[in-house]
């Protein structure tokens, strides 16, 4: 009786491993791979030493030479994520983010931005949204983002993929390129080439520009190229070290030219210390919601399953093999009684 209770109580328990191995397989590992909605902020870190650029301080644009610092945040936006409504919610994010540019001599401002967007939860591309806006120079101005834009997909693949870049406006794809590592995290390489792309500017800070830097000139437009590479983790999406070689040239209708920009952007050692620190305790809790955990589960559930089902199996053989339950047949005292009861009635049968 009692081997058949505990082959019992461990069969239950290998059927409760298994289901549990299924729900972080099939529900809770899927939920895993989304941008959570209290995301914590991120900020990042590229240094261009060495770079030339052009600085425009009390209305006078001048070319300068100095290393530039750039520092990117990225945040969720809970207000306008719980607004989100239709397709959107439930499976959108809104986020806002911002650069500033300063130069790292001085501390001075060289350029800024900030803007607001919505990102799929899963693929973490831009999702078309009424409200999202860039401001470049004081005013929110309306904006249509498409692609990746600050990370991957979580489950990135060996293909190319499609970042926006805000001087255009536009996505262009970035190709992969080889797998690679940091740190012990395995890594792919993608990179993408903008190539005398025109930066999308005002025609009034272009005609101010003009007016300085190629007197007499009126018309004209920025040339912008970009050699932008990333390196990201596949499972989680995320980028690791980012660089970019970025070149902008002024040029005028009358064909005369004055570089406004050479420089090359890469993410200092803190924060691609602080990216692998990360990224390293994220792939940590998906393969253990996706794999360490379910098959961890799912083996332990066999194993009760199985052992416990041989106990009960083997408790009912026995059963089977003495004929009546083992509670009839009598041991010890009880069965010398149940001896002496059967001579006397067989004593009484005689006379």
């Amino acid at each position: 009786m009692k081997s058949r209770v505990i082959g019992t109580v461990l069969f239950g328990f290998g059927v409760l491993a298994l289901v549990f191995a299924g729900g972080l397989a099939f529900v809770v590992a899927p939920t895993a791979k989304q941008i959570p909605y209290d995301m914590e902020m991120t900020q990042s870190v590229a240094e261009a030493p060495n770079a030339r650029f052009m600085q425009i301080k009390g209305g006078t644009a001048t070319i300068e030479s100095a290393t530039l610092r750039s520092t990117v945040t990225v945040q969720p936006d809970a207000d306008a994520t719980a607004k989100l409504q239709g397709d959107l919610d439930g499976s959108a994010l809104v986020w806002v983010a911002g650069q500033q540019v300063q130069r790292t001599d001085t501390n001075e401002l060289i350029s800024a931005y900030s803007t607001s967007f919505a990102v799929d939860r899963e693929t973490a591309a831009s999702v078309n949204w009424a409200d999202q806006w860039l401001d470049t120079g004081g005013q929110r101005e309306p904006v249509s983002y498409k692609g990746q834009v600050y990370k991957f997909p979580f489950g990135t693949e060996q293909k190319d993929y499609e970042i926006f870049d805000r001087d255009i406006l536009d996505a262009r794809p970035a190709k992969f390129v080889k797998t690679d590592e940091i740190q012990g995290l395995e890594v792919y390489q993608f990179t993408q080439t903008l190539q005398n792309e025109t930066q999308v500017l005002p025609e009034d800070r272009v005609k101010l520009i003009l007016g300085q830097l190629l007197p007499g000139a009126t018309e004209g437009s920025v040339k912008y190229s970009n050699t932008r590479t990333v390196w990201v983790e596949p499972k989680t999406g995320q980028f690791l070290r980012v660089q970019e070689q970025q070149q902008k040239q002024l040029v005028s209708t009358d064909g005369r030219s004055v570089d406004i920009l050479d420089a090359t952007f890469a993410y200092n050692d803190e924060t691609v210390n602080k990216s692998v620190d990360t990224v390293g305790g994220n792939v940590l809790k998906l393969d253990l919601v996706g794999l360490y955990g379910p098959i961890g589960l799912g083996v332990l559930g066999l194993i009760l399953a199985v052992v416990g089902g041989i106990i009960v199996a083997r408790g009912n053989a026995r059963t089977a093999a003495t004929g009546v339950p083992a509670q009839w047949t009598g041991s010890g005292r009880h069965a010398a009684q149940d001896e002496e009861t059967a001579d006397a009635t067989a004593a009484a049968d005689k006379s």
